[in-house]
């Protein structure tokens, strides 16, 4: 190979580089497209069979969070809470919406995350994964993967909520 080939060469896979690299750094701002702040579930006492998920979810443009996954629950829903004839009630909800840079609260008294079937105790300071399916109006996927620390406070018992799936149907 003479030095004109070699510096065609090197030009060529300079320029590989540099495509691969832009390649990267956008597939990094479509996964940084959605923010989750604060993420946190409540601790179990052993045998207690769900808990709760909380966190604060901000989404660049108009989204939807889809679901949510973890392995420490054999079951997640997303649930809203909400009062009706004086009755707090809890149910199922099939996604919750996330306007463009408005951020979403996911608390006790509103919507949450629930952690139903769990695998076992969640000890307070224990880091449970959950990973957030979440779909932008374009209907493109994003996964995001957080881990929520385990806190032991007297919320409410979601297990003795009465629970409405009826309109999931």
């Amino acid at each position: 190979m003479n030095a004109p080939q070699a510096k065609n060469r090197f030009v060529q896979g300079c320029k590989q580089l540099a495509l691969g690299l832009s390649l990267v750094g956008l597939a990094f701002q479509v996964s940084a497209q959605t923010r989750v702040d604060d993420a946190w579930v409540r601790a179990t006492v052993a045998g207690q069979p769900s808990s709760g998920a909380f966190m604060t979810v901000t989404a660049s443009s108009d989204s939807k969070l889809l679901s949510v996954q973890t392995p420490v629950a054999k079951l997640v829903q997303i649930h809203e809470m909400s009062m009706k004839d004086d009755v707090m009630k809890m149910q199922q909800v099939p996604s919750v919406a996330l306007p463009a840079g408005k951020p979403v609260s996911f608390n006790p008294n509103g919507y949450h995350i629930m952690l139903m079937n769990l695998t076992g105790q969640i000890k307070e300071g224990d880091k449970v994964p959950l990973t957030l399916t979440v779909e932008d109006a374009k209907g493109e996927k994003e996964s995001i993967q957080i881990e929520a620390v385990a806190k032991a406070i007297n919320t409410m018992d979601h297990s003795k909520m009465m629970h409405d799936h009826s309109k999931m149907n």
